[in-house]
């Protein structure tokens, strides 16, 4: 049988989703527990890659195991798992069903604070510029007429297309904190952090819209001068999925 597992986590003490040999990862940490409880080697599979220190909200990975879960099941994983980890349901779907494949879109928030506040420094980027969200909404909305992202991701040794749909783009304010919004059906390596800094560098006045419509279309990674934002104010928030994957 196939199964869905639901999951958020604090990605500050892990170096990524992904698995990667001595260092700590919350796929790592999910497969040891699953696999000391079930009491068989367990592979998951995620719905995504997120980078080190960035956090979820909602996580969906899939593994397979032949046996009924029990209901009580959860309970028991999340008493097992790190406090920094949190597994919400684990639930049956038809068996060709992939994790990452099927998902249809994913959505990312990204919190920055203008104020410095030792409270939020883990799930937060404190920015001291003075930002015109005018400006950074104008240029959120230029990323949905293109489908190329080559200039917002890091170099990949494969052929792979850097094509993306973006569906939805913007930022907003309140009292707290700014915040931004992306929606797409996939990401990049570092694409979300790397439009977010070029965004900021638009709601600086350091670059123009005509600019920041030029890095697009160049295509090329080299071109993009502004830095990545910091992990921490980075969130999975929500991935979407067909109705009928369920059982």
């Amino acid at each position: 049988m196939r199964f869905f597992i639901e999951l958020s986590y604090n990605g500050k003490s892990y170096h990524g989703w992904q698995i990667q040999s001595e260092v700590n990862s919350v796929e790592g940490q999910l497969e040891y527990c699953l696999s000391k409880l079930l009491n068989t080697s367990i592979n998951i599979v995620g719905a995504g890659r997120t980078d080190r220190g960035v956090h979820a909200k909602q996580m969906f990975a899939h593994f397979d195991f032949e046996e009924k879960i029990s209901n009580n099941f959860v309970k028991r994983l999340n008493l097992f798992l790190p406090k920094s980890i949190y597994v919400s349901n684990i639930f049956p779907v038809k068996k060709h069903i992939h994790a990452r494949f099927n998902a249809l879109r994913r959505t990312y928030k990204y919190y920055l604070k203008s104020e410095k506040n030792p409270f939020f420094q883990d799930f937060s980027w404190h920015c001291f510029y003075p930002l015109d969200i005018q400006r950074m909404n104008l240029a959120s909305q230029i990323l949905m007429k293109y489908k190329d992202f080559s200039s917002f991701c890091k170099k990949r040794k494969d052929k792979k297309n850097n094509i993306c749909d973006i569906y939805h783009a913007d930022w907003s304010r309140n009292k707290i904190h700014f915040c931004f919004t992306i929606e797409a059906n996939r990401f990049l390596r570092n694409m979300v952090r790397s439009i977010i800094g070029t965004l900021i560098d638009v709601g600086r006045g350091k670059i123009s819209i005509n600019q920041f419509i030029e890095i697009i279309e160049l295509k090329n990674p080299n071109t993009c001068s502004s830095p990545s934002v910091p992990a921490c104010g980075l969130f999975l928030t929500k991935i979407l999925y067909p109705e009928d994957i369920f059982l």
